[in-house]
């Protein structure tokens, strides 16, 4: 039977207002209303247009129905700056990757949780910032924001045992914790990225489009969320605050920047030192301050310099991107079952394009020569597969 909650899923996912979609199939807007609500069912030929203009198989429409994340759950980072198509297509993006992660799931062993509420460290007396004119930087917290997360950070270090050595892989080190962690290639700087529970299991959606060190952030920053906020709806200034706050101390430790810190913190400098811990030159120079390391005035003419430089939009000397290590395993093993790229789309009826787009480009990479198309064996018991920190 056609599901209309799927219906509205892909309409929402493709950032369709339903006067766009109602003039791209030719039907009126009442119509799409009565599909999306479950009073009408559209006829063969306009179910045809549907999957053509909404790029998902017929299939895609008739399968069970979706769990679909809402904006009071997913803990959207620039909420107030995004449209609402913004919103839904990165919440049907999320929607998509939990029918994925269900399907991987039932195939594969994955690492179970391991991420402790910490929310008892929450600070709520969180309050003004420092005003250094410039939206990049105002997204860090105020020193006064900083005390709770920045013991958050060290529980969380000591309880996974990674000490105050820089963290090389971050989005490894995610996984092997069970975070279940998807890419948005969403093209949109009020995008960032978005993390949320659901059943039990953690998942973090991130942009590939940001620079890989803004990439680095915006996971700590969700981790921040995870460990932080697993008992509130995670939105507000305060709680933005506290998840930077967390991940500045979480990719910097206290101990190993006071160690490694420059005697004179330049842009220069910055950049050099910056390569160690993998963040960018903004939040180094941030760190530098909360800890007492430069003064005021040395980190506000950095953060006029860092602007003037252009290195908000264009990390110097930029690192690569990091991508999903379980996926990247996932599909590997999938392909020596003898399945194809097409063989998956066809058993999630998900294009592969989408899935590919969830998955940090490793759909096609690494199933991309795959055996015949029609080759799909029976289902084996599920491999471990487990993340192996090195």
């Amino acid at each position: 039977m056609f599901n209309f909650k799927r219906f509205s899923l892909a309409r929402r996912r493709r950032g369709m207002k339903i006067r766009e979609l109602a003039n791209k199939i030719g039907v009126t807007e009442r119509s799409v209303s009565s599909y999306e609500k479950g009073t009408q069912i559209p006829e063969p030929s306009t179910l045809s247009r549907i999957s053509e203009i909404l790029k998902f198989p017929e299939a895609f429409f008739f399968g069970d129905d979706p769990e679909v994340p809402t904006p009071d759950i997913a803990s959207f980072r620039s909420l107030s700056k995004m449209t609402a198509s913004q919103r839904d297509s990165a919440l049907g993006a999320g929607a998509i990757a939990l029918l994925l992660n269900d399907w991987i799931e039932s195939r594969f062993d994955l690492p179970e949780p391991n991420v402790p509420d910490l929310g008892s460290e929450r600070n709520n007396s969180a309050s003004g910032q420092i005003d250094v004119e410039s939206q990049e930087i105002e997204e860090y917290p105020a020193l006064q924001a900083t005390q709770a997360p920045e013991a958050a950070a060290e529980i969380l270090r000591a309880h996974w045992g990674i000490g105050n050595n820089s963290i090389k892989n971050l989005i490894a080190l995610l996984e092997s914790k069970g975070i279940r962690v998807y890419s948005l290639a969403i093209d949109a700087k009020e995008v960032d990225a978005f993390s949320m529970w659901s059943g039990g299991r953690p998942f973090m959606f991130l942009n590939t489009f940001k620079s890989a060190e803004r990439c680095r952030f915006d996971a700590a920053h969700e981790l921040g969320h995870l460990v932080l906020h697993q008992h509130g709806h995670p939105q507000g200034i305060d709680v933005e605050r506290e998840a930077n706050a967390f991940a500045s101390a979480f990719l910097m430790p206290r101990a190993s920047v006071l160690a490694r810190a420059p005697r004179s913190a330049t842009i220069k400098s910055l950049i050099k030192f910056k390569k160690y811990w993998s963040v960018s030159v903004a939040a180094l120079n941030y760190r530098l301050h909360s800890l007492g390391l430069i003064s005021d005035w040395t980190y506000r003419t950095l953060c006029i310099q860092i602007a003037q430089e252009g290195f908000r939009t264009s990390e110097p000397e930029a690192i690569a991107h990091e991508k999903s290590l379980i996926l990247e395993k996932v599909f590997s093993a999938l392909r020596e079952e003898g399945l194809s790229k097409n063989n998956v789309a066809d058993q999630l009826a998900i294009p592969t394009t989408e899935i590919n787009e969830l998955t940090f480009g490793l759909m096609l990479n690494v199933l991309k020569g795959g055996l015949a198309e029609d080759s799909i064996k029976e289902k084996t018991p599920s491999p471990s597969i487990r993340l192996v920190k090195g």
